[in-house]
């Protein structure tokens, strides 16, 4: 049973990047993929909680960890040279 080792293997990856530039690409069933882009602002036991800045309106929305192990979410974090690396895949 290697689902709880990714699970906390995803958690540590993530613990590195709060307070980064995420995007994140979320499928949310029936052929609707949201796409956003925010900081990574918390991590927690079983939740990870990125804040959102649209249309001047400030946002929270969590994700679990199962969430980016079954490629339900996607996470990109940029570097200082605003390029894309995808962290925290289930197959990475």
């Amino acid at each position: 049973m290697s689902s709880p080792r990714a699970l906390s293997d995803i958690k540590r990856d993530l613990e590195s990047f709060v307070g980064s530039k995420i995007r994140l690409k979320a499928n949310r069933g029936r052929n609707r993929i949201v796409e956003r882009e925010g900081v990574l602002e918390s991590i927690y036991p079983n939740i990870f909680v990125i804040k959102l800045n649209e249309r001047k309106i400030e946002r929270r929305v969590s994700y679990t960890y199962a969430d980016v192990l079954t490629e339900t979410v996607e996470l990109f974090v940029y570097d200082k040279q605003d390029f894309e690396i995808r962290i925290a895949s289930a197959n990475n």
